[in-house]
């Protein structure tokens, strides 16, 4: 479903009901179709408007990106001048133990915000029809919940997500609480050896991730007597 932005108004020139006591009726509806002719070169001119005041915003921003750009590579080209490759910066030996470059990065939040809307869609929200007093039914129902939630929630999308999220947390906690308990039969049972590579293994993996692939292996009779 299309969603418009800007509608041009009035959008029906000659729509309108005549009052019986006009003698003229054309010349009436003449005049009311060169008023809303005039009343739709308005609205145009406002929407005109505000599109390139949208525009000069736009590009005002990607100016302003382009700029900070160019700056960052004249800072790097200095830098690449100024270097001596005779000089020796870092060691082989110390070249493993300087962290790795991250950038930073800058997270947008709220970009769906009431503020954020247009100017356009902020009038076309306002002419919307409020919904049903639907509230004053909610201390007459049983189940506790809002007579209005029932017709429109907004926040059914959050809700949603927020289960969703609580519902793969307490998954994660289950499958530590198993991971607990396999690892607690294993030291009653003395199987060392398996004990201890699954430790190693589990450490290194929690470490690491992927980078490293740790196996410790031990070979250990604890159950097993000599005689």
């Amino acid at each position: 479903m299309p969603l418009v932005k800007r509608t041009i108004e009035p959008r029906h020139l000659c729509h309108t009901v005549l009052p019986r006591n006009i003698k003229n009726e054309l010349e009436c509806v003449t005049n009311i179709s060169l008023a809303n002719v005039i009343r739709q070169l308005s609205s145009l001119s406002k929407y005109a408007e505000d599109l390139f005041g949208e525009l000069f915003n736009e590009a005002h921003s990607f100016s302003f990106r382009v700029n900070s750009l160019q700056e960052r590579v004249d800072r790097l080209s200095i830098s690449v001048t100024q270097l001596d490759p005779k000089e020796e910066e870092l060691s082989l030996q110390d070249i493993t133990m300087r962290k790795a470059f991250r950038s930073s990065t800058v997270q947008d939040q709220q970009l769906f915000d009431r503020t954020s809307l247009p100017v356009p869609l902020q009038e076309t929200y306002h002419t919307c029809e409020q919904p049903p007093p639907l509230n004053i039914l909610t201390p007459y129902r049983d189940d506790g919940k809002e007579g209005l939630k029932f017709y429109t929630n907004p926040s059914y999308f959050f809700d949603l997500w927020r289960e969703k999220m609580l519902q793969d947390t307490e998954d994660k906690r289950k499958e530590r609480r198993k991971q607990k308990v396999s690892l607690e039969e294993l030291k009653s049972t003395g199987s060392a050896a398996f004990l201890l590579f699954h430790t190693a293994a589990y450490e290194c993996t929690a470490s690491w991730g992927s980078v490293c692939v740790c196996a410790c292996l031990c070979i250990c009779s604890c159950n097993y007597v000599y005689h």
